[in-house]
């Protein structure tokens, strides 16, 4: 039981040392120019002498040298396949788009997932959807066939966003660790959140939503859906009743302040595997904190790189897991 991640969880303690803290994160963005943010980036041992001037080439290395890490410390990787579903059905997304309007995408797949690209886009084109995981096929179906008679992109995103939900949320209900259920609950009740708050900006219909949303135990569904419907007030009525009542209170102050409480609730679900140290749930924990700090990064370069003001950056920026 135990034993078998000692040595794994003692390295990544030794490695958490150099995750970046609120206060590492307030240094990077008093940098105040996107060149002598990207310089503090190079100096902390972020990208390689290949990456240091290029911002997103040096983040895909810091995401390339977390599964290295991980491959290193000799577990079960299918443990992990729970966190490559958004990029793994993101894969799919664009290969439908790609096939219906033979339109050519660069740039928009992840290749360090189980499907590539390139795989994922044969695959659609020749139907073949028994090479997909099961918990693609229906859906790799359902959006290629909408797309094709529709032309309605957003049909396809829905379907298929839909998917990567329910897979999430069934790994989180078959998963024996404890980390890998409570990710799975949040992930998929924040997902409902912004559903429920981007269908009332837009005024989608009750049957849009109850089509995107996934079942989850934390909220209703169809509570959200009716609050949705009712105002932003009904949605944060709504939420107050919930685990989820820092969301209301963050839709009152903003827009940004609720998309950072979203990424937020992740790092808080996380954060006690800080405790749990004969499990795998640290190795997890680090995985998904790395994975914020570099989003954190990104939030940060781009607002640099957009001339935005250090207060609006503040204001977009993750809270971390040290």
């Amino acid at each position: 039981m135990s034993e078998q991640y000692t040595y794994a969880v003692a390295r990544i303690r030794a490695l958490e040392v150099s995750l970046f803290s609120n206060a590492v994160i307030d240094q990077l963005i008093a940098c105040g120019t996107y060149e002598k943010a990207l310089q503090f980036l190079a100096e902390k041992g972020w990208g390689d002498s290949e990456t240091n001037q290029d911002a997103e080439a040096m983040l895909t290395r810091e995401e390339e040298k977390i599964w290295k890490t991980v491959e290193e410390l000799s577990v079960d990787m299918k443990k992990f396949d729970v966190l490559s579903y958004p990029k793994l059905f993101h894969n799919l997304k664009a290969a439908v788009k790609e096939a219906c309007t033979s339109r050519k995408r660069r740039n928009v797949y992840y290749d360090d997932v189980e499907i590539s690209g390139e795989e994922m886009l044969k695959i659609v084109k020749e139907k073949d959807y028994g090479r997909l995981p099961e918990n693609m096929r229906e859906a790799a179906a359902e959006a290629y066939e909408s797309l094709l008679h529709t032309r309605d992109g957003q049909l396809c995103d829905v379907v298929i966003d839909k998917a990567a939900l329910d897979a999430i949320y069934q790994a989180g209900r078959e998963a024996k660790d404890g980390i890998i259920r409570d990710y799975a609950e949040s992930t998929v009740a924040v997902a409902d959140i912004k559903i429920a708050v981007r269908s009332q900006k837009t005024a989608k219909s009750m049957e849009f939503m109850k089509r995107a949303m996934a079942e989850c135990d934390s909220l209703n569904i169809d509570r959200l859906a009716k609050a949705a419907l009712g105002g932003m007030d009904a949605i944060r009525e709504y939420l107050l009743q919930t685990a989820y009542a820092e969301g209301a209170e963050a839709l009152l102050e903003s827009p940004s302040a609720f998309e950072r409480w979203c990424d937020n609730r992740i790092i808080q679900t996380i954060s006690p595997q800080k405790y749990q140290p004969f499990t795998i749930g640290p190795i997890v924990a680090y995985v998904l904190a790395r994975q914020n700090e570099i989003k954190t990064v990104r939030i940060i370069l781009s607002g640099m790189r957009s001339g935005l003001p250090e207060e609006s950056i503040r204001e977009r920026v993750r809270e971390m897991y040290v």
